[in-house]
């Protein structure tokens, strides 16, 4: 009798707790708390925007095809976590970036970062964060030349060639701040000019308004924690405020891809630490290297490194987070540990 009903007992890894919460919900949640982001890129920075957002996306769920056909593996294209992928990586990029680069960033994000380590689940650092810094690293000039948006000034611009087609372009508040006095004297943008996204960048950063709305919706859809995004945003903040006072750290808020960052890369669930006091220090790390490159570094924005960075000493700070909430018995004069 026994061993008829365990011919049909199926044992599968914890937890066992049924939910109408999945990972194509959880995935398409975030990239619907993206679009007010991607809505205003759009407008400023006109189709091409769009366009190189369809071309990542498609190119992105088309690499994951084709390696689970090669490999033979169930087809995971469903869960969006591909799609996701291509909209994070469009959206940081100059909407002047060549296809042909884009597409070889997604390959990088889904092939080499994701399924070479087995997949959903199992990549050590983010897959769209770290396309990125290859991006910047194997083609720098693409990945700096910044197409002006349609409300931004045309006074200190300059023509460049996109794609064959001739385009106004112009240094981001950041790089106005590197490569000037290094204070904010040499930036012509506005705290409130960068807030609503009057400005040039990564066609999905250059809005901090439209970025905290999404971040607020996950926040309150329960998507994401809110400890990783206040505790890298109130560090920037602070330092900011050392470096600049309350108009410097407005500035370092609300410019280049902080808010980008807090809210939909550096609370990636595989990436970051799992505990609450792991989760204080991931965001504290953060918005310290991302400060410490800003202002120190040659490169001007440091938020992609500092996520990165960040990404690979989490196993260690989850082991030290775990190490003091469940920590080991204490060992007897004998040597043994308590019973």
């Amino acid at each position: 009798m026994a061993n008829k009903y365990h011919s049909n007992l199926v044992v599968s890894a914890s937890p066992h707790m049924v939910s109408p919460t999945d990972t194509t919900k959880i995935m398409g949640t975030v990239m619907l708390a993206l679009m007010p982001a991607l809505a205003v890129g759009i407008y400023q920075f006109g189709i091409r925007a769009l366009i190189l957002t369809v071309v990542c996306v498609v190119a992105c769920v088309g690499f994951e095809y084709l390696f689970n056909l090669i490999m033979k593996r169930p087809q995971t294209v469903g869960d969006l976590s591909a799609a996701l992928t291509g909209l994070l990586l469009a959206m940081n990029c100059p909407s002047s970036l060549p296809y042909g680069i884009a597409i070889v960033g997604c390959f990088a994000a889904v092939i080499v970062v994701k399924q070479l380590f087995g997949g959903l689940g199992q990549n050590l650092v983010n897959p769209a964060v770290t396309a990125r810094v290859f991006m910047f690293i194997a083609f720098a000039t693409e990945m700096t030349t910044w197409p002006v948006s349609r409300v931004t000034s045309l006074s200190q611009d300059s023509m460049v060639a996109v794609d064959g087609v001739d385009a106004m372009t112009a240094a981001t508040a950041l790089g106005q701040l590197g490569h000037g006095d290094g204070t904010l004297g040499s930036v012509t943008y506005s705290n409130l000019d960068l807030f609503l996204g009057n400005c040039g960048g990564c066609l999905g950063e250059v809005s901090a308004l439209a970025l905290l709305i999404g971040g607020l919706f996950l926040i309150w859809r329960k998507i994401i924690s809110p400890i990783i995004p206040l505790t890298f945003l109130a560090t920037v903040f602070v330092l900011g405020f050392i470096w600049g006072g309350l108009d410097g750290a407005i500035f370092h808020i609300v410019a280049g891809g902080v808010m980008l960052g807090a809210f939909f890369c550096a609370t990636d669930y595989v990436t970051s630490p799992t505990l609450p006091m792991g989760k204080v220090i991931f965001g504290i790390g953060c918005g310290l290297f991302t400060m410490l490159i800003r202002v120190f570094a040659s490169y001007p924005e440091g938020v992609s490194f500092a996520i990165l960075l960040m990404n690979i000493l989490v196993p260690f700070i989850d082991n030290f987070c775990e190490g003091k909430k469940f920590p080991l018995p204490k060992k007897e004069k004998g040597g043994k540990g308590n019973e």
